[in-house]
């Protein structure tokens, strides 16, 4: 006779390999039994590999082979309500780990890659995959123009900008001007003044005196949709 747990696994092991093909990992059979940890599977297959019901194939992962069932096991009912815990069971866990794999960003408008057109101010959201962002604080903008395209910045994208007040020669910002508008452009110095140049050949580089210009951010990612 087999203990009720024993007669649970054997089910389920026997109900995996009749929908897939393949043996169920010791985590699985955790989840599906319910047990606290791994040690317990461990301890419940050797008791059924003693009595001559499972057999460990060598060499192979996860790979049991069932050698027999008991005279009074289980009705099938049992191993489909295992097989429907365990798939609720991923589901849920599937759905944390695409939690985990985006970041909500505030989407902060419109920006121009041409010329100034609209300030920076939280307005929605924006959900964003969490690996083209570094760490810090971050928000989103949408692009509109031409003028950074040879930075491979077109209208319609989502720049993903981390927060800063600061820049190195070089970096592609967001820099508010006159508190009022907001550019994306490639930031220098020139003779005490900020240049903010395009990556368009078509448009001209903008001067402007430090006191007028804000740096809200450097660029960290950018998003397409097609």
């Amino acid at each position: 006779m087999l203990t009720a747990k024993q007669h649970d696994l054997l089910t389920f092991i026997v109900a995996r390999l009749e929908e897939t093909g393949v043996s169920p990992s010791f985590e699985e059979m955790k989840e599906a039994l319910d047990l606290r940890s791994k040690s317990g599977v461990h301890r419940l297959v050797e008791a059924l590999e003693e009595r001559g019901f499972l057999r460990r194939l060598p060499n192979r992962a996860r790979a049991l082979e069932v050698l027999r069932l008991p005279p009074d096991a289980r009705p099938p009912a049992a191993p489909s309500a295992a097989v429907a815990d365990l798939a609720a069971a991923r589901t849920r866990a599937a759905e944390r780990a695409r939690a985990a794999a985006l970041r909500t960003l505030p989407f902060a408008g419109r920006i121009a890659a041409g010329r100034p057109i609209e300030a920076v101010e939280d307005r929605e959201t924006l959900d964003v995959p969490a690996d083209l962002l570094g760490a810090g604080e971050h928000y989103a903008l949408q692009v509109v123009g031409d003028s950074m395209v040879e930075a491979g910045i077109l209208d319609g994208d989502y720049a993903l900008i981390r927060r800063c007040e600061e820049a190195r020669p070089g970096d592609i910002v967001v820099a508010l001007i006159d508190d009022s508008e907001a550019t994306l452009k490639y930031f220098h110095r020139e003779k005490g003044m900020v240049r903010l140049d395009p990556a368009n050949s078509a448009y001209a580089p903008q001067l402007y005196l430090p006191s007028r210009v804000k740096i809200q951010g450097r660029l960290a990612g950018l998003l397409r949709r097609y």
